[in-house]
């Protein structure tokens, strides 16, 4: 009773409900279709967004987060299951889930702070255009060689025709009333009248059987060898690094929508934990679902309660409901997943283009691009970001600069201002007159900071370069993270330890 207390706590147990029923409607047509792609048993697909779905709802970092089999991690398992079969699928999922735990336990998901706001727009209309190509497929028809082939003529114009109705109940209803999901009604609305006139669409069960039994208990059938772990330790690093991306930067765009704060260590732990257990229950593993958690959240779905009651509905549908569900009309789904892709693209990203510097066009562009052509959302993400850091070290590369003066001792004073590191050492040594300097040279880096190993060789550098000349430095206001740092510097190096100044890092209590 405790825990049920908990879930309602602040919740409107209506929106939880119906939110959590929508979702789950959502979620079978997907983890199908993610399951054909990776080239499993639609089943795999259905199994693994229950248990992803319900222990992430139960353990993870962002309340009214939906979790299961995606897109991005199949992706990444095709190649596996093609060479080595499905059975060395499972273990690399297990292994996956304990590196995602080790990611959390050693409190890394803090990183995610290190996205640039140019990649998430990226990431988040990369996704965006992906789920809107890959409602694509649902317009085609298979003949009897296999062959796909695009829709004509009449069941083209039935499925378009309830594809723009369904969009339009779930953009007009929730102006006229929020009493009840529009998405939800959407689909009631669309099938009860495709099925009450008889109308012959695509439907749910045209693309695969959803009817099975519970999960069951199943240890990988591959031998424990060195060999075989390397062989499922490449697939286990992507796919735990892609999970954890696209799992954290959803938990960001959540908190931007909800105006709240997720943990995300804490979500990390609770994703390795569902694709550890997911890998010993024949699951193909996955991770957080912006679109299915934009549909959550925008349904009422804030607690959660909306994430198990979609993971439970969802294994209600493939025990008992899976006839029903089966004559749920594809238009429905399409049109839903249509209004998610909408709702998911950031629209407000295109009006910026002219206001932020070319770099973070490029950034936003780049990433987009790479997750739309590649699915990959760690290689987006990844590229994003280096682009990000290489523009960001040339600008503070251009902005080392002295100030200086000479002291009424006969010293020389040289106030930096801005960092010492890779990209600057070469503005940092034009900065000094090592022939016409007295004898003493103070360095002040109060304004500024030595960052890594070349700022020290350029300090070495200059060092010796005044001694040769029979001159002195000192090195002054240093923080204490760059003692470590000048350990190895030269005895010429006079610094003092006594006015640093100390620098904090990101804490972990939100983590």
């Amino acid at each position: 009773m405790i825990f049920i207390d908990k879930l309602r706590q602040g919740s409107n147990l209506k929106n939880e409900i119906l939110s959590g029923l929508t979702v789950a409607l959502a979620l079978v047509p997907e983890a199908v279709a993610f399951s054909l792609m990776a080239h499993v048993s639609p089943l795999i697909g259905l199994y693994s967004a229950f248990i992803i779905g319900l222990i992430t709802a139960v353990l993870g970092g962002r309340p009214g987060m939906i979790s299961g089999a995606t897109g991005a991690i199949a992706v990444v398992i095709v190649g596996l299951v093609t060479r080595h079969g499905v059975e060395f699928l499972f273990a690399a999922v297990i292994l996956m889930g304990i590196i995602q735990i080790l990611v959390g336990v050693l409190k890394l998901g803090k990183f995610i702070r290190l996205v640039p706001h140019p990649v998430m727009f990226g990431f988040v209309n990369g996704l965006a255009i992906v789920i809107f190509m890959a409602q694509l497929d649902q317009f085609k028809i298979v003949d009897e060689l296999g062959n796909k082939s695009w829709m004509g003529g009449m069941p083209l114009l039935i499925m378009l025709g309830f594809v723009g109705l369904t969009m339009l109940i779930i953009h007009f209803l929730p102006k006229l009333t929020k009493a009840i999901p529009a998405a939800l009604t959407a689909i009631l609305v669309v099938s009860g009248i495709i099925l009450g006139l008889g109308i012959e669409t695509k439907t749910v069960g045209d693309i695969a059987k959803i009817s099975g039994g519970l999960p069951e208990f199943h240890l990988p059938m591959i031998d424990i060898t060195w060999e075989n772990f390397m062989i499922i330790l490449p697939y286990s690093l992507i796919m735990a690094a892609v999970g954890l991306i696209e799992s954290l930067l959803t938990l960001t765009v959540i908190d931007e929508m909800t105006e709240t704060r997720g943990r995300g260590n804490k979500e990390s732990i609770a994703q390795g934990t569902a694709n550890l257990v997911c890998g010993f229950f024949s699951g193909m593993g996955g991770c957080a679902m912006i679109g299915q958690s934009v549909i959550n959240v925008s349904s009422g779905g804030r607690k959660r309660l909306s994430g198990i009651i979609a993971a439970i509905g969802l294994l209600l549908i493939v025990l008992f409901g899976s006839s029903l569900i089966e004559r749920v009309p594809m238009a429905a789904l399409v049109g839903l997943m249509f209004m998610v892709s909408i709702g998911t693209f950031e629209w407000a990203s295109l009006k910026i283009f002219r206001k932020v510097p070319i770099t973070d066009v490029l950034v936003m562009i780049v990433v987009a691009g790479v997750t739309v052509i590649f699915h990959n959302l760690a290689v987006a993400v990844g590229i994003g970001v280096v682009i990000s850091a290489l523009a960001y070290a040339w600008q503070n590369a251009k902005r080392i600069t002295a100030r200086s003066h000479i002291h009424e001792d006969g010293a020389k004073h040289y106030e930096i201002v801005g960092p010492l590191f890779f990209g600057s050492v070469t503005g940092f040594s034009e900065l000094f007159d090592v022939m016409n300097d007295p004898e003493d040279v103070i360095i002040d880096f109060k304004e500024s900071r030595v960052a890594d190993h070349s700022a020290i060789e350029a300090l070495n550098k200059l060092t010796e370069r005044y001694a040769k000349q029979g001159k002195k430095v000192h090195l002054h206001y240093l923080s204490k993270d760059c003692e470590q740092l000048l350990e190895n510097a030269s005895d010429l190096i006079d610094v003092n330890f006594y006015k640093d100044t100390y620098y904090r890092v990101a804490d972990n209590k939100l983590g």
